[in-house]
C-alpha cells in the first residue's frame, strides 16, 4: 500500500492530502459550532448568539486557509506551484482577515444595538448611542475594506512595483482626486463629524426642507428621512451641518402644541377657556403638564384664539391637537353658536324725498 502510494504521481498525493485537510478543518468547524449553539440555547444573553451567527462563514474558511497553511511544506508542488500557492495565500489571507475584522465590528454593532432599546418611552440616550454605532460602524467597515483590498493588490508583484511608482507622484494624485470628489469626501467628513457632534439621531423628528419626518437611516454621505405620508426623502449630510433645520426631539420628545380659532369678538373666552381645559384633561393623550387658552390677534372680521397643551411626542401632539380642535369646534357649534363669525353691516336708509306737486298753470 505504502508503496503503491509512492508510485502515485505528485499531484495526485498533493490533491487528496489538500482535500483531506479541507475535509478536517470543515469537520473542526461543524463541531466547534454545533457545541456554541448548545451552550448558548442554555444561556439567558443574546451575545453568544450574535458572535455564532456573524463568526459562522468567516470562520470556517480561516480554518481552512489554516488548514492548508498547514499541509503546504509537506507539498510536491514544484516551483511553478510554490509560487501560485504563494501569490493566492497573498489574495486570500488578507481578505480572510479582512472578513473576520468586519464580522467582528458586526457583533460589537449588533451588541450595542441590542444594548440601547429605543422601544422605551425615554429612549434619547439608546437613540445617541445607536446613531453613534451606526456612523462609526459604517466608517471603520470602510478602513478595514480599504485596507484589506490595499494589501491584497500589494501582494502582486506587478501591481507593487506600479504602487511604489504613483507614491512618489501621491500629491499630485491626492489633489486630483480631491478636486474630483470634493462632494463625496465633505459629506463622509460631515458624516464622521456627525458622529460626536450629534445634531440628528436615528428617530429624531425634524423638519427639513419643509417637510416633517423621522430620521430613518444615517448613512456617511445622506441621510434618509422617513416622511408623515410614508415618502422618504434624503438628504446629505452636509445640509445638516451647514443649513438650518428644526429638531423635534433633540433634547427631549416632549412637545408644546398649538391650535389656533378664528371667533366673533363677541365669543365668551373665559367659557371658552373652562371648556378647553375639560377636554385636554379629558383626553388620554395630554401628559398633564399645561394647557391654557388666550386671545393673541384681534383682526376686524375675527379674533385669533390660541390653544396651548403639551404631549409626550410629536406623533401623540399632533393627533391631541386635532382632537381638541374638533372638539372645541363642536363645542362651539351645539352650545355657543354666537361665537361663530359673523359679517356685520350698517344700513342707512334715507327716505326718498316726495315728488314736487304740480303748478297750476300745468295742470290748465
Amino acid at each position: 500500500m505504502e508503496r503503491l502510494i509512492a508510485d502515485l504521481p505528485g499531484w495526485v498525493t498533493s490533491t487528496v492530502v489538500i482535500a483531506i485537510a479541507i475535509a478536517v478543518a470543515l469537520l473542526v468547524h461543524r463541531l466547534a459550532f454545533s457545541l456554541g449553539r448548545r451552550a448558548a440555547a442554555h444561556s439567558k444573553g443574546q451575545l453568544d448568539d450574535i458572535v455564532i451567527r456573524r463568526l459562522y462563514r468567516p470562520a470556517r474558511w480561516l480554518l481552512v486557509a489554516i488548514a492548508l497553511s498547514f499541509i503546504q511544506p509537506g507539498l510536491d508542488l514544484g516551483t511553478s506551484g510554490t509560487r501560485a500557492w504563494a501569490q493566492a495565500a497573498g489574495l486570500l489571507v488578507p481578505g480572510l482577515i479582512g472578513w473576520l475584522l468586519v464580522a467582528l465590528l458586526g457583533v460589537i454593532f449588533d451588541w450595542v444595538l441590542l444594548r440601547a432599546d429605543v422601544t422605551v418611552e425615554n429612549n434619547l440616550r439608546a437613540r445617541r448611542r445607536r446613531t453613534r454605532a451606526s456612523i462609526l460602524h459604517r466608517v471603520i467597515v470602510f478602513v478595514v475594506l480599504s485596507i484589506t483590498f490595499c494589501l491584497m493588490l500589494m501582494s502582486i508583484p506587478s501591481v507593487r512595483s506600479i504602487g511604489v511608482t504613483l507614491i512618489a507622484s501621491a500629491g499630485l494624485a491626492a489633489l486630483a482626486v480631491g478636486a474630483a470628489a470634493q462632494p463625496a469626501l465633505k459629506n463622509l467628513i460631515a458624516g464622521i463629524q456627525m458622529a460626536f457632534s450629534e445634531p440628528i439621531r436615528l428617530d429624531d423628528v425634524v423638519i427639513v426642507e419643509g417637510e416633517w419626518g423621522r430620521i430613518e437611516d444615517i448613512r456617511l454621505t445622506y441621510v434618509v428621512i422617513r416622511l408623515w405620508d410614508e415618502r422618504r426623502l434624503v438628504v446629505p449630510v452636509s445640509q445638516f451641518l451647514e443649513k438650518p433645520f428644526q429638531n423635534w426631539t433633540r433634547e427631549t420628545s416632549q412637545l408644546l402644541g398649538s391650535v389656533f380659532w378664528y371667533l366673533d369678538p363677541a365669543a365668551d373666552i373665559p367659557r371658552l377657556r373652562a371648556k378647553l381645559e375639560e377636554l385636554v384633561k379629558a383626553n388620554p393623550r395630554w401628559d398633564g403638564r399645561f394647557c391654557n387658552l388666550q386671545v393673541t390677534d384681534t383682526k376686524p372680521e375675527a379674533i385669533e384664539v390660541r390653544g396651548l397643551m403639551t404631549a409626550k411626542d410629536a406623533s401623540t401632539a399632533f393627533d391631541l391637537r386635532c382632537d381638541i380642535r374638533e372638539g372645541l369646534l363642536a363645542y362651539i357649534r351645539a352650545e355657543m353658536p354666537e361665537a361663530l363669525v359673523r359679517t356685520r353691516g350698517l344700513l342707512d336708509f334715507t327716505p326718498r324725498p316726495e315728488a314736487a306737486s304740480p303748478s297750476p298753470s300745468a295742470r290748465s
